[in-house]
């Protein structure tokens, strides 16, 4: 399949480098527009003025974590609709569980391939807009 996703605007919120600077190189090969953040506090003061279509956020940050990003993001009515991804390179029950009670729309364990991230984009995306 021919992925296009022009005008998709993603987030990506990680404090690791290789982690964003992977993610935004594969998401703006297929056409999208990258945001990243190093943190959630980093995030949050761009998330008003980008207006993403689609958040990643790391569970496993500094200072507020990929869980209080997640809670706080899906609190604000003008971003409640907006999925949110967490990532993280633990694949336990629990923290998949945990992610979901604070609101996350799906979980993805890093490191993830292409296919995993663009079958990830692909869940949210309308048909039409692909």
């Amino acid at each position: 399949m021919d992925d296009n996703f022009e005008n998709l605007k993603i987030m990506v919120i990680d404090d690791s480098k290789t982690i964003r600077r992977t993610a935004e190189t594969l998401l703006k090969k297929v056409g999208c527009e990258v945001i990243t953040a190093t943190d959630g506090f980093d995030a949050l003061a761009k998330i008003a003025d980008s207006q993403p279509n689609i958040i990643f956020v790391d569970i496993m940050m500094p200072r507020l974590d990929g869980y209080q990003t997640c809670a706080l993001i899906k609190n604000n009515s003008s971003f409640k609709k907006t999925p949110v991804i967490m990532l993280s390179s633990k694949d336990g029950l629990f923290d998949k569980a945990k992610g979901r009670i604070v609101g996350s729309d799906q979980y993805l364990t890093k490191p993830f391939s292409k296919d995993e991230l663009l079958n990830t984009i692909r869940q949210y995306v309308p048909q039409a807009e692909q």
